[in-house]
């Protein structure tokens, strides 16, 4: 099942690529991590296009969408063009879904339209992080290669960067987030530079900016009404295993399952393990 790729304006006036695999139903926005785009939930979208209207955002700065030149890559912004997308394609009402990245969006977004959510998916993120992944995270954008010989050359290094991850998500994943230069050569299509961002900050603004961020969060979720599901990866270093269990304490209608055999990237990791999470809760098949 082949999605429909089209463009939608966010904010700020950039423009962004969305992929949409069903036009009938309640819709499920999905939102991608840091370095990812749209692609990445090919597995699980077929999956819930015949119950939803499915669709995926290039987040700005990713994939084909358009990056901010003023740098504006908080959680907020992003959440603007969440209302952006949704105000273009005259949604009122919807189901979110979110990935590390995606998923603080997604909790941004709650926080300003509570009265829009049919639903909210956080899959392996929370208002606080492991610092492990963190650094993890941080270590390995700042030393990617933004330019390769060939997609195979980038699949391999997807390999080491997600080791539990499948051969054929991996080689599907270095094939949407290459473009193909005049040289013949592949650049990443990501254009967030992670090592700028950070920066832009002092280390105590950035400390800063993190606890507040962190609060935000915790007040956003406390006042989610929707029927809620946290997606934790059993091996995850982005969100422990304290912080998932007080999220889904927090949330007022909120489930939490874990995810064997996956790390932080879940849908990457065990694409049926977590297409199970999501059909379960999505599709009441629990």
């Amino acid at each position: 099942m082949q999605p429909t790729s089209r463009t939608v304006p966010g904010a700020d006036g950039l423009t962004l690529r969305l992929l949409e695999w069903s036009e009938e139903g309640v819709p499920l926005l999905l939102l991608h991590g840091f370095g990812n785009e749209a692609h990445i939930w090919d597995d699980v979208a077929p999956v819930l296009a015949p119950h939803y209207r499915v669709l995926a955002l290039d987040q700005r700065g990713h994939g084909d969408s358009d990056a901010d030149s003023e740098g504006r890559y908080e959680f907020e912004s992003m959440a603007r063009d969440v209302e952006a997308v949704c105000e273009a394609l005259g949604i009122s009402r919807l189901v979110v879904c979110g990935h590390s990245m995606g998923g603080r969006v997604a909790m941004r977004f709650t926080g300003r339209n509570f009265d829009k959510l049919a639903g909210l998916i956080i899959v392996d993120v929370g208002p606080e992080l492991d610092e492990r992944g963190v650094s993890r995270i941080a270590t390995e954008a700042v030393r990617q290669e933004p330019v390769f010989d060939s997609v195979d050359q980038y699949a391999a290094l997807l390999g080491r960067n997600y080791p539990a991850g499948k051969a054929s998500v991996l080689a599907r994943m270095a094939r949407n987030e290459l473009r193909e230069r005049a040289d013949g050569r592949f650049e990443l299509k990501l254009r967030l530079d992670m090592a700028k961002l950070q920066e832009s900050r002092t280390a105590e603004e950035a400390e800063a900016y993190a606890e507040e961020e962190t609060k935000i969060l915790w007040e956003i979720l406390a006042k989610v009404t929707c029927p809620s599901l946290v997606v934790r990866g059993a091996a995850s270093d982005v969100l422990s295993p304290e912080v998932a269990d007080r999220m889904e304490e927090v949330l007022p209608n909120g489930e939490l399952v874990v995810i064997g055999q996956a790390a932080h990237s879940v849908m990457v990791d065990n694409p049926e393990g977590f297409e199970t999470a999501i059909r379960a809760f999505a599709l009441g098949e629990g």
